[in-house]
Parts: C-alpha cells; structure tokens; sequence
C-alpha cells in the first residue's frame, strides 16, 4: 500500500471517527500531534470489534512507523545486572522481549479513558485494536464457563499476541489493589494479603512464560500505579520473589527484565539489586 505518512493518519482519523459513530462530526485538528492525539483517543474509546480491511492495514503501518520512529530496544542488548536479571528504564513498549506485562483491570479490556496516562492505555494504543479484540474473545470464552459476569480474578494471567508491538506476546495481570485514606502520608494500607498476591503476580507470570517457552519477560511495576501499591515496598516484593522463583526454575527463563519509567523507581531497584 503506497501512501505517504500524512496521508495514512488523516484517513486514520477520518475512518475511526465515523467508525465511532458519536464523533463522527468532530473537528479535526490541522496540527500533526493534535490528529495523533485524536486518533489515540479514538483508539481509546473504541470497544472491541473488527476493522475493516482498509482501515486495519493502515492502523497497522502507523503504528508500525511509531514504533521506529520511537526506536525499538533489543533486550540482547541491555546489560545484565545480575544472573539472569535486567534493569531498564523507559518505554516498555519499545521491547523486544518475548513477553512484556501488562498491568490490567478485572475486565481485561484495556483503559477506555481517552489519552489515559497509564500503561495499560499505552499497550493497548501501540499494540492496536487487534489486542483489545482478543482480550474480549478470551473474556469471552471464560464467561461462556464461568458465567455473564466473570471478572479476571487477580493474580490469573492471560496472554496474548502483542500485535504491532515490537515484543512477541502480552501477558496481562490483575496486581492487588490497595484500599484506605488517600490523605494518609505513608500511603494507603497494605495487608500481608495484599503482599501476597502481589508476589503470585510476579511468581503466575513467570510460571506462563516458562510453560510456553519464552525466553524473555520485561515486568513493569504491578499495581503501584492506579493501584496504588507503594512503589518500593513493591519493588522489595518483585526482585524477592523473582529471585525465589529464579532458584526453583534455574534456567526457565533466561531474560528476566524489571522495567520502570520514573527515576525513583530504578533507585529502588538499583538499591535491592545492588546496582
């Protein structure tokens, strides 16, 4: 398909907003990143259905294009901080693991939340509406077991292709969520529960890679963003239970990869790995 990058994202925004139906009358923007953001939000709100062939092609090549504009980052290349384990900081869309891991809510569907600053929306957007459409067929499928109004349970990880994304598969997983007073300066109360289930996040994900044979798995920061898990008690839990389950499946996995954005993050990580 020959067509210029201008031309894919104008017909990108024309087709998902009359795809909308809602939106279909609303103006669009003259400036580049005023139809990117559009179309995210687009991308965003669309429930799981197909495209059309046209439409899908050229979802396809733009987001294709973002991520080589974006630079894709060769986890052969990151630098190994301990045996069998990475610290990286940035984009974790930007991987090439053979798993990289979604931190998702109980319908399994993506964030809705127009341009929504959290990384299930960002997986989902790069990936595109193909990730969103097989999360609902695999909902789908459980409810037809466990009923109209199964939920994914925290701690069960799905995985799926990643479609544009430059890593092979998804695993998506439900981290605890942590209730209590937001005006609390240490933060929302965490139970030994709540610990728990955090570390079968870590230990249920690593379990799925080594059954289907990935050799690579990047792990963002489960439940410490919306969920509100305090961020270096989480740490704490994710580098102690990867190197438990590391001693009990020597070898399984040969690329274990902690991925944070903020600065913070990687200090407490640098700190528990002795970086």
């Amino acid at each position: 398909m020959s067509i210029s990058s201008a031309d894919v994202l104008d017909e990108l925004v024309e087709a998902f907003k009359v795809d909308s139906r809602d939106y279909a009358h609303l103006e669009t923007p003259d400036d580049e990143e005023g139809k990117r953001e559009l179309l995210q939000a687009l991308m965003n709100i669309r429930r799981p259905a197909p495209l059309d062939e046209r439409t899908q092609k050229l979802q396809d090549i733009y987001l294709q294009a973002r991520v080589r504009e974006h630079g894709i980052v060769h986890v052969d290349d990151l630098s190994e901080v301990r045996d069998e384990l990475y610290l990286w900081q940035g984009d974790i869309t930007r991987l090439d693991a053979d798993a990289i891991v979604n931190a998702a809510n109980s319908h399994m569907l993506g964030c809705f939340a127009p341009l929504h600053a959290c990384i299930d929306n960002a997986i989902h957007t790069a990936a595109g509406v193909q990730l969103r459409q097989e999360c609902a067929r695999q909902m789908n499928e459980l409810r037809e077991t466990y009923g109209p109004h199964y939920e994914q349970p925290t701690v069960v990880p799905m995985l799926t292709p990643a479609y544009n994304l430059p890593s092979k598969h998804v695993v998506h997983i439900v981290g605890p969520i942590i209730q209590g007073d937001e005006t609390v300066t240490s933060g929302k109360r965490v139970t030994e529960r709540d610990k728990e289930l955090l570390a079968q996040c870590y230990s249920a994900t690593l379990d799925l890679c080594a059954q289907r044979g990935l050799d690579s798995v990047a792990f963002c920061c489960i439940s410490t963003g919306v969920f509100h898990f305090p961020a270096e008690r989480a740490a704490r839990i994710a580098v102690d239970t990867v190197e438990e389950w590391k001693k009990n499946h020597p070898g399984a996995v040969e690329r274990i990869i902690f991925n944070v954005f903020s600065d913070a993050d990687r200090q407490y990580y640098e700190e528990l790995l002795g970086v």
